[in-house]
């Protein structure tokens, strides 16, 4: 029989007794360590405002890094080092035309990865380009 315990606060039960369809049903969705290690490895790059910048203008199409410095204000030093490890997530890609190098997002994943982020925040950069195409 479950017990009362005491010293809960609002986000614990009140008493303990574990729910073991639950529980299994909870189980069974649970990633095995490298993936969500990797899945964790994705939110911590996107956990840097710098980094979300960078992402979201990319969301416009590919821009040359001279354009990512220009577009974020911050130096071409600083654009590079966020570049090189939004590359190594596959986060965006990147191609050399002779003396340039563009960045775009990797895929659409990543585009919707970030536009569920805004929708869930509450902004949308996409809707509001669109509201200003509108008005002008």
């Amino acid at each position: 029989m479950p017990s009362p315990k005491t010293n809960r606060t609002d986000e614990q039960c009140a008493i303990d007794h574990v729910h073991i369809q639950n529980v299994r049903r909870a189980r069974a969705t649970l990633p095995d360590d490298e993936t969500a290690a990797r899945l964790a490895a994705l939110f911590d790059a996107l956990s840097d405002p710098t980094r979300v910048r960078l992402l979201t203008v990319l969301m416009s199409g590919a821009l040359c890094v001279c354009d990512l410095t220009a577009a974020l204000g911050v130096s071409q030093s600083a654009v590079s080092h966020q570049l090189r490890l939004l590359r190594s997530l596959n986060l965006v890609r990147s191609r050399r035309e002779g003396k340039m190098v563009w960045y775009a997002l990797d895929d659409a994943h990543v585009n919707d990865l970030l536009a569920v982020g805004f929708a869930h925040v509450g902004h949308s950069p996409a809707m509001a380009t669109q509201e200003e195409e509108q008005t002008a």
